[in-house]
């Protein structure tokens, strides 16, 4: 396959960015959306040029470390990581457009870098449940339910790329959030901070300057995890439901 590359480069979060046009030549469709990446920086290294920069860390689709927009779509045209988007999803003489995340809480840190740490405050926020110290407790010593067992591992599976934030036409982090609050307010392991967890991440997400929800639905369909919109619609019940009982203390 032969592709024409249109890349976003910026030299760092203070410096203007530009598209950049690339010829690649001999992709294989087999390979994936990172490795003909990989292709690209090579042919640019051996010319002297400056390599595209880009996140990645495992390549199996579970860190979430690939933040990519190809085409207008966060992660490319399946519903998938963007190291798990192979090249057979484009066509022979296909013009591809590379950006990073675009949204007002992820910076550029260059090229196609963004910096999330956004999320990272968020998690530290209340993404944690009380434990005691001491040996570890027996597994079968908190019953959880098999309905709330199912709800926590279905958003647990959350990987934290931040395509939701990308795809979200305001730039919310909701759907993030949510599926963080709700991951461990199912679970009788979370029940203490179950008030202040909700309260205290929403704050932050909203100090770290994402935008507001508006329920369009962009994110669920652009989550490569499938986190379902109804994440974002228990959440806002827990969110009522802290604030109305600590309006009452």
């Amino acid at each position: 396959m032969k592709l024409t590359l249109r890349v976003w480069r910026q030299k760092n979060a203070d410096a203007d960015g530009a598209m950049s046009t690339y010829e690649v030549d001999g992709i294989s469709p087999d390979m994936s959306f990172l490795e003909m990446l990989d292709v690209l920086n090579e042919q640019l290294i051996l010319s002297g040029a400056d390599p595209v920069a880009f996140d990645h860390d495992c390549r199996e689709g579970i860190c979430g470390a690939c933040s990519l927009v190809i085409n207008g779509d966060a992660h490319g045209p399946e519903r998938t990581t963007t190291c798990q988007l192979h090249m057979r999803s484009f066509r022979d003489g296909d013009t591809v457009d590379v950006e990073p995340w675009r949204a007002a809480a992820f910076p550029v840190v260059k090229d196609l870098v963004v910096d999330r740490s956004a999320f990272d405050r968020i998690i530290q926020a209340g993404g944690y449940i009380t434990a005691p110290t001491g040996a570890a407790p027996e597994a079968h010593a908190t019953p959880v339910p098999k309905p709330d067992a199912d709800q926590a591992f279905e958003h647990a599976e959350c990987i934290g790329c931040g395509a939701c934030v990308a795809a979200c036409p305001n730039g919310a982090a909701m759907l993030f959030t949510s599926a963080k609050i709700n991951h461990l307010n199912v679970l009788p392991q979370g029940a203490p901070e179950r008030e202040t967890r909700v309260l205290d991440m929403v704050a932050r997400m909203d100090e770290e300057g994402f935008g507001g929800c508006t329920l369009t639905g962009e994110c669920a369909t652009a989550c490569p995890k499938g986190i379902p919109l109804t994440s974002i619609t228990s959440m806002n019940k827990e969110w009522l439901r802290a604030t109305r009982k600590v309006s009452r203390r």
